[in-house]
């Protein structure tokens, strides 16, 4: 599941290995519309698979996973990639000013939504064209995160006060790969959230686009949890990761 900013796309290097390695994968575009909306979204698509599931979130991401998988019986284990790990009340604001701000606060602008619809935000964050390589995707070749930045998608700001229900990393087995230089999340709040959450650490000297500058650290991380997390029931089912 992407976070805000970017789209499924932002994936594509892991997809590849995933599938590469016989790993069936599905990459559902995030609304980024708010967190009960986009958890309930997610957990329609997950409904409608017959196996065990590797739940894995980025970013903003990993607030919908956590949200979503708490009822999901089929989900065996969940991967964090520089990203919220909510807990039971929690919202986005709370972790981000808990800690000393990114370059991220100083990066961002909001934009009206054009359209006044029942449940549609009035308002969505943008990170600034210029200054979105250098904040979001430093590690990233020029031409890469010149594109993410004119092709990012915003997320509503209500999205960033959703509150989270009761965490699925209470009850079920996480991994988080923590990105030491990253100028979107703090890296110490991502220590915070692992730590709380116990679970295993991956640290990758990375940007907050570590799932497309290390694909292959993210990639072993997911397998290690689909391997773990299967063990769980049998330890032959099928790795589905999202």
């Amino acid at each position: 599941m992407h976070g805000a900013f970017t789209d499924a796309s932002s994936w594509a290097g892991v997809i590849n290995l995933l599938q590469a390695a016989g790993s069936t994968v599905r990459a559902p575009a995030n609304p980024l519309r708010g967190l009960t909306q986009d958890a309930s979204y997610l957990r329609s698509v997950v409904r409608d698979i017959d196996g065990p599931v590797v739940l894995v979130g980025h970013g903003y991401g990993g607030a919908v996973i956590t949200h979503a998988a708490t009822d999901a019986d089929n989900v065996v284990a969940l991967c964090y990639v520089a990203a919220f790990g909510l807990d039971a009340d929690e919202c986005v604001l709370d972790i981000t000013s808990r800690f000393p701000p990114t370059q991220l606060v100083d990066a961002t602008f909001t934009a009206d939504f054009p359209v006044e619809l029942p449940g549609v935000p009035d308002s969505e964050l943008y990170i600034r064209e210029q200054l979105f390589p250098l904040v979001y995707a430093a590690d990233l070749p020029f031409h890469v995160k010149n594109a993410m930045s004119v092709a990012q998608r915003p997320i509503a700001r209500s999205a960033l006060t959703g509150r989270s229900g009761p965490p699925a990393w209470a009850a079920k087995p996480s991994w988080y790969a923590i990105a030491t230089a990253d100028r979107v999340l703090n890296p110490t709040a991502q220590r915070f959230m692992a730590q709380r959450m116990a679970a295993t650490e991956y640290l990758l000297d990375g940007s907050h686009a570590v799932v497309l500058s290390q694909p292959d650290a993210v990639v072993a991380m997911i397998r290690e949890a689909a391997e773990r997390g299967n063990g769980h029931d049998d330890g032959h089912g099928l790795r589905q990761p999202l």
